[in-house]
């Protein structure tokens, strides 16, 4: 067997490079952004929110991220009162 180099290897294109089917990031309405969010957030994840800047003196700087956690506070499951 003969050995060939990198730059006259050429492929021959006979199987996908890319998985068919599978849901992007890109594809999702932003109800599911939202949704996957909250989903990661009730589970602990570490997740990113792009909310409106308070500091309105920084004009060039519109939004920041923040985590979850300091927007929406920590999750707690809802438990009814006990006696």
């Amino acid at each position: 067997m003969g050995r060939k180099s990198r730059t006259q290897y050429t492929s021959q294109g006979q199987r996908r490079n890319v998985v068919n089917g599978k849901s992007r990031k890109s594809d999702w309405t932003p109800f599911q952004q939202i949704n996957h969010k909250v989903r990661a957030w009730t589970k602990g994840k570490k997740v990113w929110l792009t909310v409106p800047n308070p500091n309105t003196n920084e004009t060039a700087k519109p939004f920041v991220r923040k985590l979850a956690s300091e927007v929406w506070g920590k999750y707690t499951p809802y438990m009814m009162k006990q006696s």
